[in-house]
């Protein structure tokens, strides 16, 4: 090829890459992953590996002194799924999940908007609900326990003052499910409603101006534009109370004296009835099926809310 009529001059060849570049070049790459590695291995270790050798028990006849037994198959999983109590448990579980969740999404968005005003004093407040939370456990059980007592009980008290028969909190199933679950909102409430309260402060003031010059009140604010902006939030909520409401042991546990989840098993969740099977029974194949089976549930749910989340996510994006 020429140019203006030149030939051009030879292209002197490239040349190799010197050891400092190889390593600056290597550098730029690994670095990103060894920032977030030290994350992967911690999950490796208390996370993966528990969760397959969870799996790897739950197919064998394993014993807390002799250790590894026969190889067994599903034959745990099938003793668990033809148990009353793995269903009694399950009926608990969700019962009380729906009980504490559901409320709980609804109490906190709504003091979550009532702390967005200009209140006096409002460091205070948004503090202050979060008080619950860092109660430890024990103590909110012990208190709640003593509030919601079958004989002598505050609740008690204050129904027999309007005329209403004693409840039987630690007797009947849905009682104890209701005092199980105030325990639960009264802990879990704070924490989200300053999630809430983080989310209502990013949505832009100009949306709330247009609203007021359009004639909205307050309330018609809250409908059409706080709770349509807070979706995002409202669905990881949702989520994170589902995967937590399923998991629920401390509250349940402590409820009573004796951590059996009732004498009849009213409020035994499904994580009480691993733990009697696992250091009761000394059962870890079934307590490790129904470990597994917890697993799948919660992931089954999850799933179920990836749906939702896309659905709501794709129709919030055609308005």
């Amino acid at each position: 090829m020429k140019a203006r009529g030149r030939p051009l001059p030879p292209q002197r060849p490239a040349t190799p890459p010197t050891l400092r570049q190889r390593l600056t070049a290597a550098n730029r790459r690994c670095t990103p992953y060894l920032y977030i590695s030290p994350f992967f291995l911690l999950f490796l270790i208390t996370g993966l590996f528990p969760l397959l050798f969870t799996g790897w028990v739950a197919v064998h006849r394993w014993d807390l002194i002799m250790g590894q037994g026969e190889f067994v198959g599903l034959d745990n999983f099938r003793r668990v799924l033809g148990s009353p109590d793995f269903w009694k448990s399950t009926r608990n579980t969700f019962s009380i999940f729906l009980l504490s969740s559901v409320p709980q999404v609804i109490l906190a968005i709504t003091i979550a908007a009532l702390l967005n005003f200009n209140l006096r004093g409002r460091t205070f407040w948004r503090m202050g609900v979060l008080l619950p939370y860092v109660v430890a456990p024990v103590a909110v059980v012990l208190i709640f326990s003593n509030l919601f007592a079958d004989r002598f009980g505050v609740i008690n008290s204050l129904l027999d003052l309007v005329g209403i028969a004693p409840v039987r909190w630690h007797s009947e199933v849905l009682p104890s499910h209701l005092a199980i679950a105030t325990m639960v909102n009264f802990r879990w409430t704070g924490y989200n409603t300053l999630i809430f309260l983080a989310a209502m402060q990013a949505i832009p003031r100009d949306l709330y101006e247009a609203a007021a010059v359009d004639g909205a009140n307050r309330v018609r604010q809250f409908f059409s534009v706080t709770v349509p902006m807070l979706r995002p939030t409202i669905i990881f909520v949702v989520i994170t109370s589902t995967i937590g409401g399923l998991q629920i042991f401390d509250e349940p546990r402590l409820y009573d004296q004796y951590g059996r989840g009732g004498a009849d098993g009213q409020w035994r969740t499904l994580t009480i009835h691993l733990y009697e099977l696992g250091w009761t029974q000394s059962d870890f194949g079934r307590a490790s099926a129904v470990a597994v089976l917890l697993f799948l549930l919660i992931v089954a749910i999850g799933l179920v809310n990836f749906t939702i989340t896309r659905r709501i996510a794709t129709a919030g994006g055609h308005r």
